[in-house]
């Protein structure tokens, strides 16, 4: 394990210092193309400020993960019997980010960014990285702590529709959570931090290198999206964090041998998944568009009390709070 932790070290550190130096260039890229955000009523910034910068993030993740594969020597472990999830997760997130850059510059329509989202979780799914079952809470594990097939609930044909779902799920609400700067960012670092610190608890390689390149690609990005940020990370950056986090849940915390494997991603991904279930839901009870844009989140409500700066960094130790709760959890009953 601690081969792997360094490894995870050297490829938080390389995919960081990649989005520090991508980031200037995108910026100066989004000014040339136009792809600029305009100050509206719910923003804080009062000045137009580029968009695009989630694709730093995106090019110092894909470029990290690649390089972690060829000189470090880890096993990636494709999956078996055909699976390839590592390649679903690549391409499905690519996909995601190819329409999240079109919609940062032609504002696409909601159902459009909708169905891209659910096109990438088909991609991760059919590829292999999707939920293939959750574990049965009424069957008690046997005394000698082994898990058999009795404590697992297969989905079957339900596999590739609930992964999709799962994976728009946490892709939308992180997309909900990117409103002030380094929110996002922030969030999904401590995230994936804590999906990484798992998958190195369980041995698998792939998912933790994976996550501690997202960790240092936010990290990175920070450096430029920190109150007050000079970029933010649009839709490109939003939904590509939550797609990745979503689809490393799917292939890490979620097979744990546990019977709680289902409450722990729902724990490291708790703030952006629980504020945008709770926003939808009031917005449904008030007779709103499910996508029409209000000032009802977890951040707007923070903000009309603190700073930008002690809003961020509440939501940041709740989230932090939610995680370290996951990993005992996982250390306690995961191993």
């Amino acid at each position: 394990m601690t081969h792997l932790l360094q490894h995870m070290a050297l490829a938080a550190f390389f995919s960081g210092v990649l989005t520090v130096f991508l980031t200037p260039l995108v910026k100066r890229l989004a000014f040339r193309a136009g792809v600029v955000r305009e100050p509206r009523e719910r923003d804080e910034h009062r000045k137009p400020i580029p968009l695009w910068g989630g694709l730093s993030m995106f090019a110092a993740f894909l470029v990290t993960v690649l390089v972690m594969r060829l000189f470090t020597g880890d096993d990636f472990g494709v999956g078996q019997r055909g699976n390839h999830p590592i390649l679903g997760i690549l391409l499905g997130g690519t996909f995601v980010a190819i329409v999240g850059m079109l919609d940062d510059k032609y504002d696409l329509p909601p159902k459009l960014q909708a169905l891209s989202l659910l096109i990438g979780g088909l991609i991760a799914a059919l590829l292999g990285a999707r939920i293939e079952g959750i574990t049965n809470p009424f069957v008690p594990i046997a005394p000698s702590g082994k898990f058999g097939s009795e404590n697992f609930l297969p989905l079957g044909v339900y596999s590739v529709p609930i992964t999709m779902l799962w994976v728009f799920l946490v892709a939308k609400t992180f997309d909900f959570l990117d409103g002030l700067d380094g929110l996002a960012a922030g969030v999904c670092a401590i995230s994936a931090t804590t999906l990484g610190l798992m998958a190195a608890m369980m041995g698998e390689t792939a998912v933790a290198l994976m996550a501690a390149a997202l960790v240092g690609a936010c990290v990175g990005f920070l450096r430029h999206n920190y109150n007050p940020a000079s970029i933010i990370m649009g839709t490109i950056g939003a939904q590509f964090l939550g797609f990745v986090l979503a689809s490393l849940a799917v292939v890490g915390a979620l097979k744990m041998p546990v019977t709680i494997s289902v409450l722990i991603p729902l724990l490291v991904l708790g703030v952006p998944v629980f504020d945008g279930l709770f926003v939808i839901g009031r917005r449904l009870y008030l007779r709103k568009a499910p996508q029409q844009a209000d000032r009802s989140h977890i951040h707007h409500r923070l903000r009309r009390r603190l700073t930008v700066k002690q809003t961020v960094w509440t939501i940041y130790t709740l989230t932090a709070s939610l995680c370290v709760i996951a990993l005992v959890l996982a250390w306690k009953f995961g191993r």
